[in-house]
């Protein structure tokens, strides 16, 4: 059941990888914002008790300058001298906001913001005075701004920050397993049903297949011989479905025994075993077959062809054709049933997928293609176009 299910759940689905990628994308887009929303607020809330620091000590020096000015006022014109002090810069201005006297690196007051702001990398207090000393109405009082507070800022933000964010990556991957957990359990669910279905078929439909072999047709009536002929199209295609089942479930994992195989004999012999099928449907072939050799295990090249053989009789229309063409290093079946959409065929080799429900299948011949001719890196290209056909061709 451990083997089962690992092997369920290492195999994921596009469309559940797919699910999961938008799950994730949508989380990770909401974690960002709102961990850029509180950094936003922690920085504001941090500069303004960084400012309210500031407001203490800016109020005295603009408590300390006024009465300097006080005093140049009153002695004035005796004392032309504006008050300078070495721990901070100031200027007055008149009720008008003009300037009357400034030692101000930068002179972009604002009178009409708040009375303690930030501006390019200093801090003003605006001082507005009760009475008009040398006519000034407005003092301003301006220090440097270190920027030691933002640097710590930036720290604590980066630093819990990331914490927050791996935290909800955590749990965001959490949140997925739980938000898999009931697509995995089908799957699991489905693989275990196969399994158990690949065991009982296996001697009935061997029994059937040998019976039909061993029936003499010859002294068959001709109403007979045509019931026979659909119970074998019926047990043929059965068989298939089988053998993939039988293979997905037993076999996939078995070790390989690789050989040169002649392909060309290898396509008439499964072209002969498919006649049948292929002539309930009127359906041609066309071949066009040339020497050619692979190195690969017998039982997983038959397994490739099978699928597409059986794959172009089965989605075919009656009286179509089929097509195979074989070369050095190059395998092409096409034919001309009814197709897929464009934006179908990113997902033609996922497990379980059906395009078309009017015929039997659990949608896993295509897949067991597509990972044998992975693990023997074999390029596959699909051109499929909705009521033309579709046409599969293989490299190596």
């Amino acid at each position: 059941m451990l083997a089962l299910k690992n092997k369920a759940t290492n195999s994921l689905l596009r469309s559940e990888k797919k699910s999961l990628l938008r799950f994730l994308t949508l989380y990770v887009a909401m974690v960002i914002f709102l961990i850029t929303l509180l950094s936003l607020f922690y920085y504001q809330s941090q500069e303004k008790l960084m400012l309210s620091d500031q407001r203490a000590m800016l109020t005295k020096y603009a408590y300390i300058q006024t009465r300097r000015l006080k005093v140049l006022h009153h002695f004035f014109p005796e004392r032309v001298e504006y008050p300078r002090d070495p721990r901070f810069k100031s200027a007055i201005y008149d009720l008008e906001h003009m300037k009357i006297f400034s030692l101000l690196e930068d002179e972009n007051v604002r009178f009409d913001a708040e009375e303690i702001y930030i501006t390019n990398g200093h801090i003003h207090l605006v001082k507005m005075l009760d009475e008009f000393y040398l006519g000034t109405k407005y003092l301003v009082i301006e220090v440097k701004d270190s920027g030691a507070w933002r640097g710590e800022i930036w720290k604590n933000i980066i630093t819990y920050g990331m914490v927050v964010f791996i935290f909800f990556m955590l749990f965001g991957l959490y949140l997925a397993k739980l938000f898999l957990k009931p697509m995995r359990d089908s799957i699991v669910l489905l693989d275990r049903f196969i399994k158990d279905t690949t065991h009982e078929l296996n001697t009935p439909l061997s029994a059937i297949l040998a019976n039909i072999e061993m029936m003499d047709t010859d002294v068959m009536v001709e109403k007979n011989k045509t019931k026979l002929a659909r119970i074998n199209i019926a047990a043929k295609t059965v068989s298939v479905l089988y053998k993939d089942l039988t293979y997905l479930m037993l076999e996939e994992d078995q070790q390989n025994h690789d050989e040169e195989i002649e392909i060309k004999e290898l396509i008439y012999n499964r072209v002969e075993y498919f006649s049948v099928l292929a002539q309930s449907k009127h359906i041609a072939y066309d071949l066009d077959l040339e020497e050619s050799t692979i190195m690969m295990d017998r039982r997983k090249l038959t397994r490739v062809i099978d699928n597409l053989i059986s794959n172009a009789i089965k989605y075919n229309k009656r009286n179509g054709t089929i097509g195979i063409r074989s070369r050095e290093g190059l395998l092409v079946v096409w034919d001309t049933g009814i197709g897929i959409h464009e934006e179908k065929v990113p997902y033609i080799f996922d497990r379980y997928m059906r395009f078309n429900n009017s015929e039997g299948g659990f949608g896993i011949g295509l897949s067991i293609v597509k990972k044998i001719v992975d693990e023997y890196h074999i390029s596959i290209e699909v051109d499929s176009k909705e009521g033309e056909g579709t046409k599969m061709v293989l490299r190596w």
